[in-house]
């Protein structure tokens, strides 16, 4: 492990831009990727938080994040989720590379929705509307502009300072920004909080709109309601994590609002065209996986090298 080279976030930006950190996920799905053999996280409940760990293996490649999940953190000026990611030889398990884990999930979350995105969305969609001002809401203003022609952000925030810097930002990069709008008014809306309740009322969302959730992966946490869900043609990364980890959908389904068949399918299928989506509001329902993390950190690696 001497002298292991180690990717910072500076670093990762620059070697996998929104655009390759897309077409590098796309490119592993349709070469036979199955986000349904990916190993369960474990998750240790731990007096801070959680502990979480995250392997993979694909291709010539293994990979493993740690990541610690603190909540109290943003209080005491830190990042609420910490991390790093340790990439090896598929066959050898000989470490290649250390990388911070928090900035490669910061990449490879927005390019996993813009995927979805791609797929679900009309070619025009041009307004988003994104909960939440944090790195991952920014993630998702970059990487949906990467797949789709927008050029006006709806930015909804409990914080209206925030908001409105996160407005600012968006501006100073040409985009149109608003403060005012709801979601009624989003072709793209991208749910990117910490939130444990539904942050709108679903009925807001409209018939060719495309929801992304990513906030959460407890069984008891969501950011969407009942009522979207019920409408919505619903995808996943994978139906195993999305069943155990998706408080989005596991809520509806003890409800019985939805059954298990209310899955239209995985990112897989949908990018294969194996499942096409059907009319209404269409949602994609994130937990982060293991795979993830390791095919655009597989992409950093090569293009450091």
């Amino acid at each position: 492990m001497s002298g292991l080279p180690y990717l910072d976030g500076e670093t990762l930006r620059e070697l996998v831009p929104p655009a390759l950190a897309v077409r590098v996920l796309q490119d592993a799905l349709l070469g036979g990727l199955d986000p349904e053999e990916t190993p369960r996280r474990p998750v240790v409940e731990v007096p801070a938080g959680q502990l979480l760990l995250m392997p993979a293996t694909w291709g010539a490649h293994a990979g493993i994040k740690i990541a610690g999940v603190a909540p109290a953190n943003p209080s005491r000026g830190l990042p609420r989720i910490q991390g790093t990611y340790l990439l090896m030889d598929g066959e050898t398990l000989t470490p290649l590379a250390a990388m911070d884990g928090i900035a490669l999930t910061t990449l490879r979350t927005p390019a996993v929705s813009a995927l979805a995105v791609r797929h679900l969305a009309g070619p025009g969609a041009a307004t988003m509307a994104v909960f939440g001002t944090g790195p991952q809401a920014w993630g998702h203003v970059e990487s949906f502009r990467a797949v789709r022609p927008v050029e006006r952000v709806i930015v909804i925030a409990r914080d209206p300072v925030k908001a409105e810097a996160f407005a600012a930002r968006c501006e100073a990069e040409g985009l149109r920004a608003d403060t005012e709008a709801g979601p009624e008014a989003a072709e793209l809306i991208a749910c990117c909080t910490s939130a444990r309740v539904p942050l709108f009322a679903g009925r807001l969302a409209r018939d060719d709109a495309t929801v992304v959730a990513i906030g959460s992966h407890e069984p008891d946490a969501r950011e969407i309601d009942d009522d979207l869900v019920a409408r919505a043609t619903v995808f996943v990364e994978a139906r195993g994590a999305a069943l155990a980890e998706a408080g989005d959908l596991i809520v509806p389904l003890r409800s019985g609002t939805i059954t298990t068949g209310h899955l239209a399918g995985n990112l897989r299928e949908l990018v294969t065209g194996a499942v096409h989506p059907g009319p209404g509001p269409r949602v994609f329902k994130s937990v982060g996986m293991a795979w993830e993390d390791l095919v655009v950190a597989v992409a950093a690696y090569e293009a450091w090298t």
